[in-house]
């Protein structure tokens, strides 16, 4: 049954056949692996997680492909499609069983992607590890290094609870309908701890939040309405950083210091 893509919901499902087998020997799921897939789209890849994982929660927010999958599926026991989006779905309380924690697999268009990996850490307690294909330039920026252009806000937020990698490029003619860009697999590892230790976490994603939205002003330029330039001024000199410094050359570690050396002296 041939499936139009809808471009309202970026659909772009992966035909390339070799891709396919690639990328699940790549993400090496076992016969005791619960998978959630965001994304089931045709089945293709859905298929390939089922004959090689224990369950598989399988989620489609297309009401014409949910029909497909249900009956492409029907009577196999180790598979649930849900027809919802996974941004409304509670996925601990819907796929996770027991202690065994789960594992994210899912082909994401550009426009939703951080909401969605934002959505999956909340549930970060019951995910052991994420594997979704993103526009190349996305996950550049996820995996950026601190002192690099693209490293920002959310290359802190992901690396404080994952650790990002990327583990296989996949060309954009690869893809139908073809995308502009190519894409990447992403490995995001879930930490069983942070990243960092704060005394203050939501001190820690504000300060970064509020850095980078301005990310051409240095970093006391951006923190002056957040921050006196007499307590960033004590910062820099305490841990000997050019006053000048602008927000990408601060590492993850370097905001946490920040967060507590403010908590230390309890003034901003």
């Amino acid at each position: 049954m041939h499936i139009n893509p809808k471009k309202s919901l970026g659909q772009n499902f992966l035909i390339d056949k070799n891709i396919q087998r690639k990328i699940i020997t790549t993400c090496a799921f076992a016969p005791t692996d619960t998978v959630v897939e965001i994304g089931a789209g045709t089945g293709i890849m859905t298929q390939l997680l089922a004959a090689v994982v224990g369950e598989l929660h399988a989620f489609e927010i297309d009401r014409r492909l949910e029909g497909v999958l249900t009956d492409m599926f029907q009577g196999r026991r180790n598979v649930h499609i849900h027809g919802k989006d996974i941004l409304t779905a509670d996925i601990a309380g819907e796929c996770a069983r027991g202690s065994r924690k789960i594992k994210v697999f899912g082909n994401i268009h550009y426009y939703i992607t951080t909401p969605i990996i934002e959505k999956l850490f909340t549930a970060r307690e019951h995910i052991s590890v994420i594997f979704i294909t993103v526009q190349k330039e996305f996950a550049e920026r996820i995996t950026a290094e601190a002192g690099t252009k693209l490293f920002g806000s959310f290359s802190c937020f992901v690396r404080y609870f994952t650790l990002p990698r990327i583990v296989m490029m996949i060309p954009k003619g690869c893809f139908s309908p073809r995308p502009k860009v190519d894409s990447c697999l992403l490995k995001l590892e879930v930490r069983s701890e942070p990243a960092v230790q704060v005394k203050d976490e939501a001190l820690l994603f504000k300060l970064i939040r509020t850095s980078f939205q301005q990310r051409r002003k240095t970093l006391r330029n951006s923190l002056k309405d957040t921050v006196s330039e007499d307590r960033l001024a004590e910062f820099f000199e305490h841990y000997d950083i050019d006053r000048n410094i602008r927000p990408e050359r601060l590492s993850l570690e370097d905001f946490a210091r920040l967060v507590d050396f403010l908590a230390e002296i309890k003034r901003f």
